[in-house]
């Protein structure tokens, strides 16, 4: 895992702007992917010690994505927030049976959206601020 890094998938640019500028605020290392297909060569390559997906994205879905995540050895401990517009039980459900650990409504506060991602961070790393 590479310490410190995170991955934000997210298709819609202002929204993978605002998230890669508030973490970087915070002190993380971001790289960002507009696609799953682009977001899952990083996640293998770079291994990140987190994930940020969006839930609809081209080519691969963030269910997809989290899935593939949790299957590969290599990547499984990857602390995984899921972001989306949907936000019924039965959304929330399919992302954490895919593998999330947290899954957040769309609109997001990245104060929170930092938060969560810090929390879970120091519960899976310790050793991570």
């Amino acid at each position: 895992m590479t310490e410190n890094l995170i991955l934000v998938a997210e298709d819609d640019a202002d929204v993978r702007d605002m998230l890669t500028f508030a973490l970087e605020a915070a002190g993380y290392r971001t790289v960002a992917a507009k696609d799953g297909n682009t977001a899952a060569r990083i996640l293998t390559v770079a291994r990140p010690v987190g994930l940020i997906t969006d839930v609809r994205m081209p080519a691969l879905n963030g269910m997809e994505l989290c899935q593939l995540a949790r299957r590969n050895p290599e990547i499984r401990d990857t602390a995984i927030l899921m972001i989306s517009s949907n936000a019924h039980a039965y959304d929330v459900d399919a992302g954490l049976g895919a593998g999330a650990d947290r899954y957040l409504p769309k609109p997001l506060s990245p104060r929170r959206l930092v938060a969560e991602m810090q929390d879970l961070l120091t519960n899976r790393y310790p050793s991570i601020r």
